[in-house]
């Protein structure tokens, strides 16, 4: 399989926790947050991520590799090993520079020790996932189970993140159908803030000051928001958003409480293919 690298961004900006939420920050000089790549996606998909979701997993992209293929690192960072990690079995942890971390799962064998510092392509371990095999976990058959975590301990889809792998660029967000702002429905806030208004922060799904100020930009210029640009949203922000929303089939009061309606108006305008 090729390795082609295309400076493939994974963080469009920068990322620094504060409590719970992740804002808007300046990225080590160590993190290589444009080297990362989808290393798989000369194979087929065998279970996405809607499926493992649908199944009650908490996520995860699985490819049917044959046991004993390298598994190379999807970016550069630091290795830690965990034999028998519940049901994913031994499984293999690249902490990122920029807080992200990627798990390999199921593998057949380790092949570096804790602590080892990897540039993307290395090979990381071997794949396995053989029914009953040690290191194999819950696994029904060869395979390698790949996600990631981001720096709020959240696990994400990587094919979000990454342009290969028919990842397609961000899912759709089922707020439109539910009214339920989620992780999938801020990414695609982040990202219209990104193209429209000048946002150079993540596309987490952790929402921070920084979306907040991008969309106070983005409702100053198009939606009548008078407010200060502060990257706290209060009745004015959610008023103007709420005008934003009646362009995308909000019908009810704009008076600054967002309810499930409002919120399908917002997911229903960032549910455009253009912010994909």
């Amino acid at each position: 399989m090729s390795r082609s690298f295309s400076r493939r961004r994974l963080l469009r900006g920068s990322a620094a926790v504060i409590g719970a939420g992740v804002v808007g920050a300046a990225l080590p000089t160590t993190a290589a947050a444009s080297d990362f790549y989808n290393p798989f996606s000369g194979y087929p998909i065998s279970s996405g991520w809607a499926e493992h979701i649908a199944r009650g997993s908490l996520g995860g992209i699985d490819y049917p590799l044959s046991v004993g293929t390298n598994l190379p690192a999807c970016g550069g960072g630091t290795v830690t090993n965990t034999p028998e990690l519940g049901t994913g079995g031994h499984t293999v942890t690249i902490a990122h520079p920029n807080g992200y971390r990627t798990q390999y799962m199921h593998l057949s064998q380790f092949v570096l020790g804790n602590g080892t510092r990897v540039s993307a392509g290395d090979n990381v371990g071997l794949s396995g996932g053989a029914k009953g095999a040690p290191g194999s976990g819950n696994s029904t058959g060869p395979h390698l189970h790949w996600h990631m975590i981001n720096p709020a301990g959240v696990r994400i889809n990587p094919l979000v993140y990454l342009d290969g792998g028919g990842g397609g660029g961000l899912p759709k967000t089922a707020t439109e159908q539910d009214g339920v702002p989620g992780p999938i429905f801020w990414m695609r806030v982040q990202n219209w803030v990104r193209i429209d208004a000048g946002y150079t922060g993540p596309v987490d799904g952790v929402p921070g000051p920084n979306t907040y100020a991008g969309m106070q930009r983005y409702l100053a210029s198009h939606h009548g928001y008078t407010g200060p640009v502060d990257g706290v949203p209060g009745p004015n922000t959610y008023s103007a958003l709420q005008r934003l929303a009646s362009h995308h089939g909000y019908t009810g009061p704009v008076d600054g409480v967002m309810g499930p309606q409002s919120w399908r108006g917002v997911a229903r305008f960032v549910n455009r293919d253009r912010f994909d």
